[in-house]
């Protein structure tokens, strides 16, 4: 029976001790320099609007003059907007040399990597090419890249690197470019971390599930999926059965209303504590659906996952 007791009091104060260290702030923040990218919508757009509020100094990357316009208005002159294409080099090191220039001998105290799209999320003989290479362009190599020229002030504030990956990084529960975008977001993530440790240069990653944003908007998805659907060959279609589109959505609203988060906060509530604690944690999973279901089923055996996934799925005429 002792023995039990010491060994409920150990685990109890190991979790008592990651508490209390995973609380502690850094102190002195106020008046940082931070870049975010993909501050349009989202949870690019509400980080930029937080972050403004805590007394950052921001840096907010937005893909349209619209976007940048409509954030520059409903925040401090703190906030500065700058137009940033990620898959265009040319404007990633002409933003990192202007970033440069503004924060000069403090550097970049950090770097939030949101900027990202879902490309055409559809069975993988349906797509071409191209398909693939969009997401992987902005949400991985995209990201490489800003990372990348953005180094030299990182280091030199010894700050810190959040990159928005999805829980779609650990298990591949759509078709398409986006999950192995993210799965090598996750790879990245990890080799940055260790290279960037002798440095003082703290690198994290947020692993959302699916949440309310302009990038998960089903209708949206599933007029571009119907689109590819109207140009397939008459002998995939004859694979696939004339209703397997219908039913294959109603599969998938369905689903999708069942794990769908609503408040994005919480996403954002992890770059936050990415950006200011002294220990920042590894990973963040994000979002009901990703802890209760998805993560859970990612270490899970292969058989397993295909078991649960492969049931989302309408059934072939070829089966």
């Amino acid at each position: 029976m002792l023995f039990y007791i010491l060994v409920f009091l150990g685990i109890f104060s190991l979790w008592w001790h990651w508490r209390a260290r995973d609380e502690v702030k850094v102190t002195d923040l106020t008046g940082k320099y931070i870049f975010i990218t993909g501050c349009d919508t989202g949870f690019g757009n509400l980080a930029a609007k937080t972050f403004d509020q805590m007394g950052f100094r921001v840096f907010a990357g937005c893909l349209t003059e619209t976007g940048a316009k409509e954030l520059a208005a409903v925040t401090s002159k703190n906030l500065r907007t700058i137009l940033l294409d990620v898959k265009d080099s040319d404007c990633v090191k002409k933003v990192a040399a202007w970033i440069k220039t503004e924060v000069q001998s403090e550097g970049l105290w950090g770097l939030v990597n949101n900027a990202g799209i879902t490309g055409l999320l559809a069975p993988t003989d349906w797509l071409d090419i191209k398909h693939f290479r969009e997401p992987i362009e902005v949400n991985l190599i995209g990201l490489i890249n800003v990372t990348i020229n953005m180094l030299p002030l990182l280091k030199k504030a010894k700050g810190r690197i959040v990159n928005v990956s999805s829980i779609e990084g650990r298990i591949a529960f759509s078709s398409g470019g986006y999950s192995p975008s993210k799965f090598g977001v996750e790879a990245f993530n990890d080799s940055l971390r260790r290279d960037m440790k002798a440095f003082g240069v703290k690198v994290s990653c947020i692993e959302p599930g699916l949440f309310k944003t302009a990038l998960s908007n089903s209708t949206r998805i599933m007029k571009e999926k119907e689109t590819i659907w109207n140009q397939l060959p008459p002998s995939i279609k004859k694979q696939y059965g004339n209703e397997y589109f219908k039913k294959d959505a109603a599969k998938k609203e369905k689903l999708s209303k069942m794990c769908l988060n609503k408040d994005i906060s919480s996403v954002v509530q992890c770059m936050e504590h990415a950006l200011t604690s002294c220990h920042p944690r590894t990973r963040y999973v994000v979002g009901r659906d990703a802890k209760v279901f998805w993560n859970p089923l990612s270490k899970m055996p292969a058989a397993v996952q295909d078991f649960f996934l492969l049931r989302n799925r309408a059934e072939l005429a070829v089966s």
